[in-house]
Protein backbone atom coordinates (compact mmCIF):
# COMPACT_ATOMS: atom_id res chain seq x y z
CA UNK A 1 0.00 0.00 0.00
CA UNK A 2 1.35 3.77 -0.83
CA UNK A 3 1.13 6.17 2.10
CA UNK A 4 2.21 9.36 2.06
CA UNK A 5 1.89 11.08 5.45
CA UNK A 6 2.05 14.87 6.26
CA UNK A 7 2.15 16.45 2.24
CA UNK A 8 1.59 19.99 2.56
CA UNK A 9 -1.07 21.98 0.28
CA UNK A 10 0.04 25.46 0.17
CA UNK A 11 -2.82 28.10 -0.94
CA UNK A 12 -2.26 31.66 -1.73
CA UNK A 13 -3.56 33.75 0.75
CA UNK A 14 -4.66 30.79 2.75
CA UNK A 15 -3.34 29.23 5.62
CA UNK A 16 -2.34 25.23 4.21
CA UNK A 17 -3.58 22.33 4.16
CA UNK A 18 -2.02 19.15 5.76
CA UNK A 19 -3.11 16.19 4.16
CA UNK A 20 -2.32 11.87 4.34
CA UNK A 21 -3.53 9.38 1.41
CA UNK A 22 -3.76 5.93 1.65
CA UNK A 23 -3.81 3.70 -1.66
CA UNK A 24 -3.11 0.42 -3.18
CA UNK A 25 -0.66 0.83 -6.15
CA UNK A 26 -2.13 -2.70 -7.01
CA UNK A 27 -5.55 -1.55 -8.07
CA UNK A 28 -6.72 0.58 -10.96
CA UNK A 29 -9.58 3.01 -10.69
CA UNK A 30 -9.98 3.44 -7.10
CA UNK A 31 -12.81 6.30 -6.14
CA UNK A 32 -11.86 8.97 -3.82
CA UNK A 33 -12.97 8.81 0.11
CA UNK A 34 -11.86 12.40 1.80
CA UNK A 35 -12.60 12.04 5.75
CA UNK A 36 -13.35 15.42 7.54
CA UNK A 37 -12.48 15.32 11.37
CA UNK A 38 -14.68 17.30 14.02
CA UNK A 39 -14.94 20.29 16.17
CA UNK A 40 -11.13 20.27 18.15
CA UNK A 41 -10.36 17.03 16.05
CA UNK A 42 -7.22 16.57 13.77
CA UNK A 43 -6.70 13.68 10.88
CA UNK A 44 -4.22 11.88 13.39
CA UNK A 45 -6.45 11.49 16.20
CA UNK A 46 -6.84 7.94 18.07
CA UNK A 47 -8.13 5.32 15.47
CA UNK A 48 -8.56 7.50 12.09
CA UNK A 49 -5.21 5.97 10.55
CA UNK A 50 -7.13 2.29 10.92
CA UNK A 51 -10.32 3.11 9.44
CA UNK A 52 -8.11 4.88 6.56
CA UNK A 53 -5.86 1.46 6.10
CA UNK A 54 -8.88 -0.66 6.21
CA UNK A 55 -10.93 1.63 3.53
CA UNK A 56 -7.56 1.68 1.38
CA UNK A 57 -7.31 -2.00 1.81
CA UNK A 58 -10.77 -2.33 -0.05
CA UNK A 59 -9.56 -0.60 -3.16
CA UNK A 60 -10.29 2.59 -2.27
CA UNK A 61 -7.88 6.28 -2.13
CA UNK A 62 -8.29 7.53 1.45
CA UNK A 63 -7.18 11.02 1.95
CA UNK A 64 -7.69 12.26 5.39
CA UNK A 65 -6.48 16.28 5.90
CA UNK A 66 -6.27 18.68 8.70
CA UNK A 67 -9.29 21.45 8.76
CA UNK A 68 -6.87 24.78 8.10
CA UNK A 69 -7.63 26.42 11.31
CA UNK A 70 -8.31 23.89 13.60
CA UNK A 71 -5.50 25.01 15.62
CA UNK A 72 -2.60 22.80 14.65
CA UNK A 73 0.39 23.84 12.12
CA UNK A 74 2.43 22.08 9.83
CA UNK A 75 5.14 21.49 12.54
CA UNK A 76 3.14 20.26 15.35
CA UNK A 77 -0.24 19.16 14.01
CA UNK A 78 -1.55 17.38 17.12
CA UNK A 79 -1.15 19.97 20.08
CA UNK A 80 -3.00 22.68 18.81
CA UNK A 81 0.02 25.32 19.14
CA UNK A 82 -2.28 27.57 17.48
CA UNK A 83 -4.91 29.34 19.22
CA UNK A 84 -5.19 32.07 17.27
CA UNK A 85 -6.08 30.31 13.97
CA UNK A 86 -8.60 28.08 15.99
CA UNK A 87 -10.55 31.41 17.15
CA UNK A 88 -10.26 32.68 13.71
CA UNK A 89 -12.02 29.70 12.38
CA UNK A 90 -15.80 29.44 11.17
CA UNK A 91 -18.23 26.64 9.15
CA UNK A 92 -17.55 28.98 6.00
CA UNK A 93 -13.97 28.14 6.12
CA UNK A 94 -13.80 24.63 6.49
CA UNK A 95 -16.08 24.73 3.09
CA UNK A 96 -13.62 26.42 1.46
CA UNK A 97 -10.88 23.71 2.86
CA UNK A 98 -12.65 20.39 1.75
CA UNK A 99 -13.08 22.79 -1.74
CA UNK A 100 -9.70 23.20 -2.00
CA UNK A 101 -8.67 19.66 -0.83
CA UNK A 102 -10.78 17.99 -3.58
CA UNK A 103 -9.52 20.07 -6.43
CA UNK A 104 -6.30 19.18 -5.16
CA UNK A 105 -6.92 15.71 -5.03
CA UNK A 106 -8.28 15.33 -8.25
CA UNK A 107 -5.49 17.19 -9.73
CA UNK A 108 -2.54 15.27 -7.84
CA UNK A 109 -4.20 12.26 -8.99
CA UNK A 110 -4.94 13.32 -12.79
CA UNK A 111 -2.83 10.83 -14.67
CA UNK A 112 -2.42 8.34 -11.71
CA UNK A 113 -4.06 5.12 -13.31
CA UNK A 114 -4.71 4.13 -9.65
CA UNK A 115 -7.30 6.62 -8.77
CA UNK A 116 -10.73 7.44 -10.05
CA UNK A 117 -10.73 10.84 -10.05
CA UNK A 118 -14.48 11.21 -11.69
CA UNK A 119 -16.31 10.76 -8.39
CA UNK A 120 -15.30 11.73 -4.57
CA UNK A 121 -17.43 10.02 -1.64
CA UNK A 122 -17.10 12.50 1.27
CA UNK A 123 -16.84 11.10 4.92
CA UNK A 124 -17.62 13.11 7.94
CA UNK A 125 -17.28 12.65 11.43
CA UNK A 126 -19.50 15.33 14.24
CA UNK A 127 -18.77 18.79 13.04
CA UNK A 128 -17.34 17.37 10.30
CA UNK A 129 -20.48 15.54 9.67
CA UNK A 130 -22.09 18.36 8.95
CA UNK A 131 -19.59 20.23 6.92
CA UNK A 132 -19.65 16.99 4.41
CA UNK A 133 -23.80 17.38 4.10
CA UNK A 134 -23.48 20.87 3.23
CA UNK A 135 -20.68 19.96 0.43
CA UNK A 136 -22.45 17.40 -0.77
CA UNK A 137 -25.56 19.30 -1.43
CA UNK A 138 -23.89 21.70 -3.23
CA UNK A 139 -21.12 19.82 -5.55
CA UNK A 140 -21.76 17.44 -7.76
CA UNK A 141 -18.29 15.89 -7.78
CA UNK A 142 -19.49 14.07 -4.32
CA UNK A 143 -21.33 10.64 -5.29
CA UNK A 144 -21.65 9.03 -1.54
CA UNK A 145 -21.98 10.46 1.47
CA UNK A 146 -21.20 8.44 4.78
CA UNK A 147 -21.60 10.47 8.09
CA UNK A 148 -20.33 9.53 11.72
CA UNK A 149 -21.76 10.90 15.11
CA UNK A 150 -23.26 14.12 12.88
CA UNK A 151 -24.16 17.32 13.93
CA UNK A 152 -28.15 18.09 12.76
CA UNK A 153 -28.22 22.07 13.31
CA UNK A 154 -24.68 24.72 13.67
CA UNK A 155 -27.34 27.09 15.16
CA UNK A 156 -28.18 25.73 18.30
CA UNK A 157 -24.45 25.28 19.45
CA UNK A 158 -23.89 28.96 19.83
CA UNK A 159 -25.64 29.03 23.43
CA UNK A 160 -28.94 31.15 24.07
CA UNK A 161 -29.56 34.94 23.64
CA UNK A 162 -28.04 35.96 26.17
CA UNK A 163 -24.48 33.97 26.03
CA UNK A 164 -24.40 35.46 22.14
CA UNK A 165 -24.57 38.81 23.83
CA UNK A 166 -22.63 38.33 26.43
CA UNK A 167 -19.65 36.71 23.50
CA UNK A 168 -20.25 39.72 21.64
CA UNK A 169 -19.73 42.31 24.39
CA UNK A 170 -16.31 39.99 25.20
CA UNK A 171 -15.31 39.57 21.71
CA UNK A 172 -13.95 35.74 22.22
CA UNK A 173 -15.14 33.32 24.36
CA UNK A 174 -13.07 30.19 25.67
CA UNK A 175 -13.52 26.46 25.43
CA UNK A 176 -11.83 23.65 27.47
CA UNK A 177 -10.10 21.38 25.72
CA UNK A 178 -10.32 18.41 28.01
CA UNK A 179 -6.66 16.72 26.24
CA UNK A 180 -4.30 19.41 26.03
CA UNK A 181 -6.14 21.46 29.37
CA UNK A 182 -5.92 24.69 26.63
CA UNK A 183 -8.43 27.20 27.09
CA UNK A 184 -9.62 27.68 23.19
CA UNK A 185 -10.93 30.49 22.05
CA UNK A 186 -13.64 31.36 19.77
CA UNK A 187 -13.85 34.81 18.03
CA UNK A 188 -17.17 36.81 17.20
CA UNK A 189 -16.51 36.28 13.65
CA UNK A 190 -17.48 32.64 14.09
CA UNK A 191 -21.04 33.45 14.54
CA UNK A 192 -21.07 36.64 12.50
CA UNK A 193 -19.98 34.67 9.35
CA UNK A 194 -22.64 32.09 10.74
CA UNK A 195 -25.56 34.56 10.45
CA UNK A 196 -23.73 35.87 7.00
CA UNK A 197 -24.56 32.70 5.48
CA UNK A 198 -27.07 31.31 7.42
CA UNK A 199 -29.06 29.64 4.47
CA UNK A 200 -25.89 28.04 3.06
CA UNK A 201 -24.86 26.34 6.37
CA UNK A 202 -28.40 25.10 7.24
CA UNK A 203 -27.81 21.35 7.33
CA UNK A 204 -31.36 20.84 7.51
CA UNK A 205 -32.17 22.51 3.89
CA UNK A 206 -28.98 20.68 2.69
CA UNK A 207 -30.18 17.66 3.53
CA UNK A 208 -33.32 17.77 1.66
CA UNK A 209 -31.18 18.34 -1.26
CA UNK A 210 -29.16 15.48 -1.18
CA UNK A 211 -29.68 12.93 -4.22
CA UNK A 212 -27.00 11.10 -3.47
CA UNK A 213 -26.61 7.86 -1.10
CA UNK A 214 -25.92 9.10 2.39
CA UNK A 215 -25.00 6.29 5.31
CA UNK A 216 -26.06 8.06 8.63
CA UNK A 217 -24.18 6.04 11.55
CA UNK A 218 -24.56 6.95 15.39
CA UNK A 219 -24.01 4.90 18.46
CA UNK A 220 -26.85 4.82 20.92
CA UNK A 221 -24.61 5.68 23.64
CA UNK A 222 -23.27 8.97 22.09
CA UNK A 223 -23.51 11.88 24.94
CA UNK A 224 -21.63 14.66 22.63
CA UNK A 225 -24.19 14.57 19.66
CA UNK A 226 -27.83 13.00 20.76
CA UNK A 227 -28.82 10.18 18.53
CA UNK A 228 -31.69 12.59 17.97
CA UNK A 229 -29.85 14.47 15.38
CA UNK A 230 -29.29 11.22 13.18
CA UNK A 231 -33.23 10.45 13.48
CA UNK A 232 -33.74 13.93 12.21
CA UNK A 233 -30.71 13.89 9.38
CA UNK A 234 -32.31 10.47 8.53
CA UNK A 235 -36.41 12.46 8.35
CA UNK A 236 -34.94 15.11 6.18
CA UNK A 237 -33.41 13.23 3.63
CA UNK A 238 -35.89 10.19 3.98
CA UNK A 239 -33.37 7.97 1.01
CA UNK A 240 -30.36 8.18 3.41
CA UNK A 241 -29.36 4.86 5.84
CA UNK A 242 -29.43 5.06 9.22
CA UNK A 243 -26.86 2.39 11.30
CA UNK A 244 -27.46 2.54 14.91
CA UNK A 245 -24.13 1.36 16.70
CA UNK A 246 -25.03 -0.43 19.88
CA UNK A 247 -23.21 0.63 23.07
CA UNK A 248 -21.48 2.81 21.07
CA UNK A 249 -19.99 6.54 22.36
CA UNK A 250 -19.42 9.62 20.41
CA UNK A 251 -16.00 8.34 19.05
CA UNK A 252 -17.30 4.64 18.71
CA UNK A 253 -14.91 3.56 22.03
CA UNK A 254 -11.80 4.73 20.47
CA UNK A 255 -9.32 7.11 22.44
CA UNK A 256 -6.35 8.84 21.93
CA UNK A 257 -3.75 8.10 21.92
CA UNK A 258 -4.65 4.79 20.33
CA UNK A 259 -2.18 2.32 20.91
CA UNK A 260 -3.76 -1.20 19.73
CA UNK A 261 -3.58 -2.34 16.35
CA UNK A 262 -7.26 -3.35 15.85
CA UNK A 263 -9.82 -0.74 17.14
CA UNK A 264 -12.82 -1.43 19.32
CA UNK A 265 -15.59 -3.73 18.22
CA UNK A 266 -17.74 -0.95 17.72
CA UNK A 267 -15.71 1.37 15.45
CA UNK A 268 -14.85 -2.09 13.57
CA UNK A 269 -18.52 -2.48 13.14
CA UNK A 270 -18.89 1.26 11.94
CA UNK A 271 -16.15 0.49 9.42
CA UNK A 272 -17.18 -2.42 8.37
CA UNK A 273 -21.00 -0.47 7.73
CA UNK A 274 -19.00 2.10 5.81
CA UNK A 275 -17.22 -0.78 3.79
CA UNK A 276 -20.66 -2.75 2.58
CA UNK A 277 -22.36 0.96 1.66
CA UNK A 278 -19.22 2.46 -0.54
CA UNK A 279 -18.96 -0.68 -2.58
Amino acid sequence: MHISKDIVINRANKKPLLVDVFYSEEIGNQPIVIFCHGYKGFKDWGAWHIMGKQIAQAGFCFVKFNFSHNGGTIEDPIDFPDLEAFGNNNYSKELDDLNDLMDWTQGNFKNNTSVDISGIFVLGHSRGGGISILKTAEDSRIKKLVTLSSVSDFSIRFGTPKDIRDWKDKGVKYVLNGRTKQQMPHYYQFYEDFKANEDRLSIKKASHHINVPHLIIHGNADTSVKIDEAYALNTWNPKSQLQIIKDADHVFNIRHPWMEEAPSAEFQNAIESILTFLE
